[in-house]
């Protein structure tokens, strides 16, 4: 995409955001004309223990990321297939979050809209979890086009290695 086209398609982008929030209706006659591609046989694994015992792993479509952290790409119009790693002992102060495709004003008040890493740790306090894991995942939700494959083949796949290897039991998603 050129240059030149790069702050149109942002505003668009904004200009629908704005949109979806003050109609909600649009929204199910969106979904109704771009109705979302479902697997037939999606795969479930029954809890093996109880929640108490369970490490939690947190996954955000968000657009969070840690303030060191390359931010997710808000020029490309297809969005970003890419994570992060969310260190669960990062600081409040150095989360970040970059999307375009929501109001990301309640999040940035109280990032536990999109990303309840704070009620987590007080559900382990209380002995409600088992814990958590040390590193969650961060994606941007906003993922389009050419990127679908690349989400759905490479980063998915990558993402469920790396809960596999902070031995999450079980993970909850946290969508924008």
């Amino acid at each position: 995409m050129s240059p030149a086209r790069r702050p149109v398609r942002r505003l668009a982008r904004r200009l629908a955001t704005a949109l979806f929030k003050r109609f909600p209706s649009l929204t199910e006659r969106w979904l109704a004309r771009n109705p979302i591609d479902r697997e037939d046989d999606v795969p479930w694994t029954p809890l093996a223990r109880p929640v108490a015992s369970c490490r939690v792993a947190l996954v955000t479509t968000a657009g969070v990321h840690t303030a060191e952290q390359r931010p997710f790409d808000m020029e490309d119009s297809d969005g970003d297939p890419g994570w992060r790693p969310l260190p669960g002992d990062t600081p409040d102060d150095a989360w970040r979050i970059t999307h375009e495709s929501y109001d990301t004003g309640p999040a940035r008040r109280d990032l536990d809209v999109v990303f309840p890493l704070r009620r987590l740790r007080e559900l382990a306090a209380a002995g409600r979890i088992g814990g958590l894991v040390e590193v969650h995942a961060g994606l941007m939700g906003h993922v389009d086009g050419r990127h679908v494959a690349v989400l759905r083949d490479e980063t998915a796949p990558e993402v469920a290695r790396h809960l596999a290897d902070q031995r999450a039991d079980l993970v909850l998603l946290a969508p924008a």
